[in-house]
């Protein structure tokens, strides 16, 4: 597919990109995210300067992806354990 131009708004500024026809939904699934929870923010803490609203929505997506990747990380760690011991059992029992 090719791309297109499309304008994202993200707290009350426009962005006008370029992407693949692809992300679009992506891209304005993310943008809605963003700007419910600097709402959210909003409601919540008082806060009415957009850039220390834009930070704390950062910090809050950045936080959550590094506890994602943790978790992936784990989850491989253990695979590669399991994999290591399933081979070390299959090579003792075709060395006997």
């Amino acid at each position: 597919m090719g791309e297109i131009s499309i304008k994202i708004n993200i707290a009350d500024r426009i962005y006008p990109l370029r992407v693949d026809m692809e992300e679009e939904e992506v891209i304005r699934r993310a943008a809605k995210l963003i700007n419910d929870r600097i709402k959210e923010f909003q409601e919540n803490y008082a806060v009415r300067d957009k850039q220390d609203l834009l930070s704390m929505c950062v910090l809050h997506y950045a936080t959550g992806m590094l506890k994602a990747e943790g978790k992936s990380n784990a989850s491989e760690v253990g695979i590669v354990r399991a994999v290591d011991e399933l081979d070390s059992m299959l090579t003792t029992f075709f060395n006997r």
